[in-house]
């Protein structure tokens, strides 16, 4: 009842929010908003809603696919609420300001792709051109117009995909569902199969719709000591699980699918910072529903840096996105992009 309060209360807003997305995307269709565009291919990884359909894994896929076909290729993102990354946290093991997201696509990529970090993408991928980098990756780039690209790929939740129907603020739609028809390929993510939703996209995007599921690689202990990853008894242990992202509902539901026991949950805002206050009061929580262990996901970890846990072991979820068809999308991007530029890539 309070929750659709809230929203009546919010929807002129969302109205507000729907004029200036609809102003800002006639300001570049009409040429007054200029694109600039880099000499590389640019694919660019998105979504209609704030947060949590798996950009971020979705990147990680695409990146490593082009890196292990001998590219050059880099990854181009703004680095969303930077913060201090403790050294103890650091491959580079030295302080510095870097997103949560960003951690996440330097431990799975390494230094097989480098990231081009920064509000204007477009000066990042032409310093990475001037080191040979000839592919990019738009790390959450549907509504970042200001880059051209040669495809967009627009993640779609399968658990919540129009994210309640409305614009923010009252919803989670960042623009109106129609803006689809600007895909050029459609992923629906956590699910293998959604006829029905797939009947609703078709009513506003010709674009080819594939399906990804993320995957558990490991489960690593992450706190007390070293990182390592977790051994068959630990893996059954009855987790208390919390998490900051933007679907904690996806989050609960993969721990499940994987077949992890959960006593009890919390979700937090996206990209929340966690205070020591906030870790004893979850301690206590979960020492209350029974569990053995806390688990979090990777990207949590940056906003767990130097909080310390007295009463249980600590794990985090590495995920990594695994399309249905992967070499049906490849093969589809790559004609999308040749088509786009007129000659084979």
């Amino acid at each position: 009842m309070m929750r659709e309060l809230w929203k009546s209360l919010l929807w002129p807003f969302s109205l507000l929010f729907r004029l200036g997305v609809w102003i800002r995307l006639l300001l570049y269709r009409w040429g007054i908003f200029k694109q600039q565009r880099l000499d590389g291919i640019v694919v660019s990884v998105g979504n209609l809603t704030a947060g949590g359909t798996g950009k971020t894994p979705m990147v990680i896929w695409l990146a490593s696919q082009l890196a292990s076909a001998g590219q050059k290729v880099a990854v181009l993102t703004r680095g969303y609420r930077s913060v201090e990354l403790p050294a103890d946290l650091d491959p580079e093991k030295k302080a510095r300001q870097v997103s949560d997201e960003v951690v996440v696509m330097e431990s799975h990529l390494g230094d097989r792709v480098p990231i081009g970090i920064g509000k204007d993408r477009y000066r990042a991928g032409r310093e990475l051109e001037q080191k040979g980098v000839k592919w990019f990756v738009l790390d959450d780039g549907f509504q970042h117009l200001h880059l051209a690209r040669d495809a967009d790929v627009v993640l779609v939740d399968g658990i919540d995909p129009f994210g309640g129907g409305l614009l923010l603020p009252a919803g989670k739609l960042r623009e109106p569902i129609s803006s689809l028809r600007r895909a050029d390929v459609v992923v629906i993510t956590r699910t293998d199969s959604d006829p029905l939703l797939e009947k609703e996209l078709r009513r506003r995007t010709a674009a080819p719709i594939f399906y990804a599921q993320t995957e558990l690689l490991n489960l690593m202990r992450v706190f007390p000591g070293a990182p390592r990853q977790a051994n068959d008894r630990e893996r059954g242990a009855n987790f208390y699980a919390f998490c900051a992202t933007g679907n904690p509902a996806a989050f609960f539901g993969d721990l499940n699918r994987w077949g992890l026991a959960v006593a009890g949950t919390a979700q937090f805002p996206d990209h929340y910072r966690f205070t020591q206050r906030r870790i004893n009061e979850l301690e206590q929580f979960a020492e209350e529903m029974g569990a053995k262990a806390m688990i979090c996901t990777e990207k949590d970890l940056l906003n767990l840096g130097g909080l310390k846990f007295s009463k249980f072991p600590v794990f985090s979820c590495r995920i990594a996105m695994r399309p249905a068809d992967p070499a049906g999308l490849w093969k589809t991007l790559v004609e999308i992009i040749e088509r786009r530029r007129g000659k084979p890539v």
